[in-house]
């Protein structure tokens, strides 16, 4: 076994993709689609046979979706066809909850068209404004998408 100190320093080169379970393709595609502004970029249904080992689940059917994320990456859907699907606490403390925060230029208008489709505000009134720290002056909004999924906008400072 390696020791910290033989590993190189950094071994990721990029982000490939995010992926996020999902409990309806096409309701996962009906926000993200119009959100993002483009269709799918592919459509299938996974079902080799390494997947069932690679996600633990023998013999198992993906129906999946891969969206293209703003500034590169994917944004991978997939909903597992299996029994016993559990939908995650919809809360943002709770160990393992994770959330997609995407850069936006305008914080209220990406939060406005985030809720014409279907989310829900974390904050009622919509992006607060960032008031200390290395992110002074940006402006962010959590809100909760399909399957209680937590998506951040975050409109970076003004730099002058």
């Amino acid at each position: 076994m390696s020791t910290d100190s033989e590993l190189p320093p950094h071994t990721a080169t990029a982000v490939h993709h995010v992926g996020m379970s999902v409990a309806d393709i096409d309701a996962a595609l009906a926000f993200w689609e119009p959100f993002l502004g483009a269709p799918a970029k592919w459509r299938t249904v996974l079902d080799r046979p390494y997947l069932g080992r690679h996600v633990g689940y023998p013999g198992v059917e993906i129906r999946a979706a891969f969206v293209g994320l703003p500034g590169g990456g994917v944004l991978e859907l997939l909903d597992y066809q299996v029994k016993d699907r559990r939908q995650n606490p919809d809360a943002t403390a709770n160990p393992g909850n994770v959330h997609l925060c995407l850069a936006v230029a305008d914080a209220g208008a990406a939060w406005r068209r985030a809720v014409a489709l279907g989310a829900r505000p974390i904050v009622a009134e919509g992006p607060v404004d960032v008031d200390g720290g290395p992110n002074a002056g940006a402006r962010a909004a959590y809100l909760r998408i399909h399957d209680g999924i937590t998506l951040e906008l975050f409109q970076p400072p003004a730099r002058g």
